[in-house]
């Protein structure tokens, strides 16, 4: 195709939020601005399902490739797509407009503000899984942070300033490390160009070091034990829209990075330290799905439920298998359509009740039978229940967990039930019992545009639950290329050091 169709979906957002900033922002101008945003994220999502009807699934390379020269040469905007990034990309499109939608009541200051903000904040998530350079990787992965800190800060709870700072400090501080080692790759190798590295590949006495630089930042943004403390803080302040973007994009950044770069430049460091990956992972998914166990904020309690589930995501990228690899994409997917649900679900009932606290709620299907059954879909979907998005990507991570290592495979099956468990509990203390809190009767059950949003998020979380062969189809001959690759340079490795 002649169009640069990756530039469009990566600039249409940012002239949408241009568009919307020199427009008069009073009260009368509100509506306006939210439906120039939806328009612009709606176009976006239809143009990446284009794409993706476009993208050849039998082709590894990369696809769709812009290639322009920049800045003197020593950086090059230079994006492009396989099996694994154009998922994402959807994924992104797909959320933005559910975001912005379900803005109506939860936002009631500066809403220009925040729409501009949702709209620059997809246009650099979209970069990031279309770049094909080191330096615009870093450049679109770290931009991200500024609107989510604006979120946060600015339209978030009553510690909202605490959580913004914590959230920027620490996704940044790992960050550093990581621009240190590209500024470090770029010295010894010439290039930031993916595509080069991967064909010339990275001196194996460098790979370590630099494996554990660029480590420290996807850690934080994952986010891994013991660097996952901002995230129940930053979930729990942050207004809805902002928790699901949180929740649902920003988060498999830091896991498409695993798999991008992680593995694809440095197969000798994550052999290396991949029994380090194994046991942070384990750790994140049992010692945090205990810790959700005894939350009694709904918000918190499905932050820490997240954290569990991205540890699956990094258990199975390390595994270095087939199922592995494709399980952690099919799980990152699976969870940014259900955890996004699960933030717009509390934020439904929070709007009514202005509480997120468990023991204020209890028998709720009597006033809001359309929400529990919602509610109920969802919580089937993160508990990994067959025929839901989740039990797929979770099947898939254990059978290549059991591939590679029996024991580690073993422990991380605890984390199902117990998964199982605190969903479960959750939904019981909700929507079953006795309506205790009297305030619970005037509780009107989901609107239309509640309605509409919830079960955009439902259907795809059933489609391919129970038919998950066109996101599997898609990824197939990316990964298996990715693990060809990765097991060649070890097998040069090896050789040599003999």
């Amino acid at each position: 195709m002649d169009i640069p169709i990756l530039s469009l979906l990566i600039c249409l957002p940012a002239i949408g939020a241009l568009f919307i900033l020199f427009t008069t922002s009073n009260s009368n101008k509100y509506n306006s601005h939210k439906y120039i945003s939806i328009f612009i994220s709606v176009v976006n999502f239809f143009l990446s399902i284009y794409l993706w009807y476009q993208f050849d699934k039998s082709n590894p390379t990369f696809q769709f490739v812009e290639n322009r020269n920049w800045i003197y040469g020593f950086i090059n905007y230079k994006v492009g797509i396989d099996g694994i990034s154009i998922l994402f990309i959807i994924l992104t499109t797909f959320i933005t407009p559910l975001c912005i939608l379900s803005v109506n009541s939860t936002i009631k200051k500066r809403l220009k503000d925040f729409l501009i903000a949702i709209l620059i904040m997809e246009s650099l998530m979209i970069g990031v899984f279309c770049s094909l350079d080191l330096v615009i990787f870093y450049l679109f992965f770290e931009g991200g942070l500024i609107p989510m800190f604006l979120i946060i800060g600015i339209w978030g709870g009553e510690r909202r300033v605490y959580s913004a700072f914590k959230f920027f400090l620490y996704t940044l501080l790992g960050s550093v490390l990581m621009l240190v080692a590209i500024i470090y790759i770029y010295w010894i190798t010439g290039t930031t160009d993916v595509e080069k590295l991967y064909q010339i590949g990275i001196d194996a006495k460098y790979q370590k070091i630099l494996w554990l630089a660029f480590f420290s930042s996807f850690a934080v943004k994952t986010p891994m034990w013991p660097v996952h403390t901002w995230l129940p803080d930053a979930h729990v302040e942050a207004p809805t829209a902002g928790s699901v973007l949180l929740a649902a994009i920003l988060l498999k950044m830091a896991g498409y990075g695993f798999i991008r770069f992680s593995i694809g430049l440095f197969p000798i460091g994550s052999e290396y330290f991949v029994t380090l990956v194994y046991i942070l992972s384990l750790i994140a998914i049992i010692y945090t799905s205990l810790v959700a166990l005894m939350q009694e904020d709904m918000k918190k309690l499905i932050a820490y439920s997240s954290v569990a589930h991205m540890g699956f995501v990094t258990l199975g990228i390390f595994t270095m298998t087939q199922q592995g690899i494709e399980g952690s994409i099919f799980q990152m997917i699976s969870h940014g359509i259900i955890s996004a649900a699960l933030f717009l679900c509390v934020g439904v009932i929070y709007e009514r009740m202005h509480t997120r606290q468990i023991k204020n709620y209890g028998g709720i299907v009597t006033v809001m039978p359309k929400y529990s059954i919602v509610l109920m879909i969802f919580t089937l979907g993160a508990l990994g229940l067959p025929g839901t998005t989740g039990f797929v990507g979770e099947f898939l991570i254990l059978i290549g967990a059991f591939k590679d290592n029996f024991l580690v495979a073993v422990i991380a099956s605890f984390g199902v039930i117990l998964g199982a468990a605190y969903m479960l509990w959750l939904y019981k203390r909700v929507v079953f019992g006795e309506i205790i809190n009297k305030d619970l009767r005037n509780m009107l059950d989901l609107n239309k545009s509640e309605l509409i949003i919830l079960s955009s998020l439902a259907i795809p979380s059933l489609y391919f639950g129970f038919y998950p062969e066109p996101l599997i189809s898609t990824v197939e001959i990316s990964v298996t290329n990715l693990i060809n690759n990765y097991n060649s340079s070890l097998d040069i490795y090896l050789a040599n050091k003999k």
